[in-house]
């Protein structure tokens, strides 16, 4: 057999001739180095993993330190934020039940002055919500979904504004009327006693001559209370010609009263009287025959019989 080598420039070749013997040792030797690294490379791969150094294992601990560290810190932050959330859902349960509770005393307190102010059944229903309406219109930006406790929490505190809201109309209603009806001239300046001489023409009881007279008398026991026909201002408190003492009170819209032969005075000028309030006692001051009191009423600065006052009642 003639073997042939060439260089890498392949500009010089070399030829020998090889033996049959020499061929098979040739082959034997590389089959030889195969079969050694073959098994080098099987040892390598089966032999244990070395040992790791000191200076490995101090890494890896390290690591392992500064990990756990981490985790304890988180681990903290998420208890802390479970007792925030705890104490802020047990805040917001108690404001829930105080609403709740605000709730019904402003539904108490409106059906209680709804009898009171004698309002038609249903105009302000308590018991449940006010009507509400209008076209359905698209909210601009949707919302994330709310908690169930927040959401309660929305509903309870519409409830109310309406409750209140209602409520403050109600009792605007109330006070105006209130006012009304102290502003109402009506009913009887005493609350004993009987009517002795009416509005008009009459016999003057000192000459027995025709005399006009201006006003209404009530007879009565003396010291018997005098009230007010209407609410006011005192405008007038003391002793006048033919009056004796006197009481006047201005009642707005041009009303005027006047309370006349009193024994005694119980308010001064300036004084804001209620309807029905005790103004003075029942006497016989001035030109007068006996206890009584004289009623007179004006109106626009004339004055008009008064008994169509003392018989008016008011209506709603």
């Amino acid at each position: 057999m003639k073997m042939i080598l060439v260089s890498r420039r392949h500009d010089r070749t070399w030829a020998r001739e090889i033996k049959p013997r020499q061929l098979v040792w040739l082959s034997l030797c590389v089959l030889g180095i195969s079969f050694v690294a073959g098994g080098l490379s099987v040892r390598w791969l089966l032999a244990p993993m070395p040992t790791p150094t000191a200076a490995t294992a101090s890494l890896d601990q390290t690591t392992v330190n500064t990990w756990q560290r981490t985790l304890d810190t988180q681990a903290a932050q998420l208890a802390g934020l479970k007792q925030a959330t705890r104490q802020e859902i047990s805040t917001l349960a108690k404001r829930v039940a105080e609403m709740h509770s605000r709730l019904l005393r402003l539904d108490a307190l409106g059906e209680r002055v709804s009898t009171v102010a004698r309002l038609d059944k249903g105009e302000f229903d308590f018991s449940s919500p006010p009507a509400l309406g209008g076209p359905e219109v698209p909210a601009a930006v949707a919302g994330t979904t709310i908690p169930a406790l927040s959401v309660e929490i929305d509903r309870l505190s519409n409830i109310v504004a309406s409750r209140e809201q209602q409520l403050g109309i109600l009792s605007s209603l109330l006070s105006d009327r209130q006012i009304r009806d102290e502003e109402f001239l009506a009913g009887r300046p005493v609350k004993g006693g009987w009517m002795s001489s009416s509005f008009g023409q009459r016999t003057d009881p000192f000459h027995g001559n025709p005399a006009w007279h201006s006003g209404v008398d009530f007879a009565g026991r003396l010291g018997s209370d005098i009230v007010a026909v209407a609410g006011g201002v005192v405008t007038w408190s003391a002793e006048r010609s033919g009056y004796g003492q006197m009481v006047e009170i201005n009642h707005g819209n041009g009303y005027t009263s006047r309370y006349a032969h009193n024994q005694k005075n119980l308010v001064s000028v300036g004084d804001v009287v209620k309807k029905g309030q005790v103004i003075a006692l029942m006497g016989s001051s001035g030109r007068s025959t006996g206890p009584h009191v004289h009623f007179e009423v004006y109106k626009n600065g004339r004055v008009v019989d008064p008994a169509s006052y003392v018989y008016r009642t008011l209506r709603h």
